[in-house]
């Protein structure tokens, strides 16, 4: 894609919360070589969720304009835990878990990313060949007054809650990855800004050019209060099946679902302001939901399943088809009874047990049209049931010996 400087800054900025400096991207894009791109994940969760694809969304609109992105893993930052938000240490991940998790990571980003275009990197290609008094210099580079004007640190300070010495490594860690890559901008969400202004100085430090900060907003989850995250349940992961997809993105609000186009559709501003206007002329906002929602299904899935995806939603909320309409699978059960929250997972209800234990909790799983209590519960074979998870999945069952 050839733009002009000024294009391609239209385009960075859109739904961005801050550019900093602004004036330093704007310098580098008039260089007219392609700029290093930085993101990093820790793996941290098996799956991806359209909240984390605010930012690879980004990525790819570097990527168009011809610029080259670098997807990083954190694989050893991930066994540290990010203390950003957290008002108490957290549990490390192993090293199994890492890893497991980053093949995840690497399998999903290129519904988005261009993989020709990618560079996939992983910290602790750099991290494991530091020594410890590599480490003990780098810690040099910053001060324990300076970790501590980071806002949740300083509350866990003040709180008299205890903060590990290793969690104060973490943003050192973050920013070294920017020195390792030799990153020009490096994009992350608003709850990260501390951690990428670290990276900035540290490359300054090292005597590079420090990277431009671009942030992105934090994605609402479905309930348009709190942010996307699986454990609250208010998600939508990008490895769910289409008519999941489809059916969590037309649950939104119509005032939600403009934010939601702006952080996730490749629709251009152009476009979804005419869509707005129409709306606010009369025009039935669940059209433009179905337009989006369909999109968002298509570049994880395809456009056939898309339209699928819109036909079965028809058809079973619009013409109201009753769970019972479904058809009955057979699953083998155990000896002593299939436990009900292997079985949600088993029929693809809920991604984990753990998940399928969250959803009773929440008092959101119903057998045969009653509300679940007990997290423990055990089915019989020989039985048959309908299962309901949320307002949305639903599977009829009949448990076999």
């Amino acid at each position: 894609m050839s733009a002009t400087v000024t294009e391609s800054m239209e385009l960075i900025k859109r739904g961005a919360a801050e550019v900093i400096p602004e004036e330093a991207l704007v310098k580098r894009l008039s260089e007219g070589r392609p700029l290093r791109i930085k993101a990093g994940f820790d793996p941290t969760a098996p799956d991806l969720h359209l909240g984390h694809t605010v930012l690879l969304n980004k990525m790819k609109q570097f990527q168009e304009l011809g610029h080259e992105a670098m997807f990083l893993i954190g694989d050893f930052t991930g066994m540290i835990g990010d203390p950003t938000g957290k008002n108490v240490t957290r549990r490390p991940l192993s090293r199994d878990e890492v890893i497991e998790n980053a093949k995840s990571y690497e399998e999903q980003i290129f519904k988005i990313l261009h993989p020709e275009k990618t560079l996939v990197m992983f910290n602790s290609s750099w991290m494991n060949a530091m020594s410890p008094s590599d480490l003990i210099g780098l810690a040099a580079k910053h001060t324990v007054a300076r970790m501590l004007e980071r806002e949740d640190f300083n509350n866990r300070y003040k709180g008299g809650q205890p903060i590990a010495i290793h969690e104060f490594l973490y943003p050192l860690i973050q920013g070294y990855d920017s020195v390792a890559m030799k990153a020009d901008v490096e994009l992350g969400g608003t709850d990260q800004k501390f951690n990428l202004l670290v990276g900035r100085q540290l490359q300054e430090a090292f005597g590079q050019a420090p990277q431009v900060v671009l942030t992105m907003p934090i994605l609402e989850g479905l309930d348009g209060v709190q942010k996307m995250s699986k454990s609250l349940g208010n998600y939508v992961g990008i490895a769910e099946s289409a008519d999941e997809m489809f059916g969590k993105l037309m649950s939104i609000s119509d005032d939600l679902m403009w934010r939601y186009m702006e952080l996730l559709s490749f629709e251009s501003m152009v476009e979804i302001a005419k869509w707005r206007q129409a709306c606010s002329g009369g025009a039935n906002p669940r059209d433009f939901k179905v337009r989006f929602a369909q999109e968002i299904v298509a570049r994880f899935h395809c456009q056939a399943d898309a339209c699928k995806a819109l036909e079965n939603f028809d058809a079973r909320f619009k013409q109201g088809l009753m769970p019972e309409d479904l058809i009955e699978q057979e699953m083998k059960a155990p000896p002593d009874g299939y436990p009900l929250s292997n079985l949600l997972r088993d029929l693809g209800l809920t991604a984990s047990t753990s998940e399928a234990n969250r959803m009773v909790q929440q008092g959101g799983v119903k057998v045969d049209g009653e509300k679940v209590e007990e997290q423990k519960l055990v089915l019989k074979s020989g039985d048959s049931h309908v299962l309901q998870v949320g307002k949305r999945k639903f599977a009829k069952v009949k448990l076999i010996a």
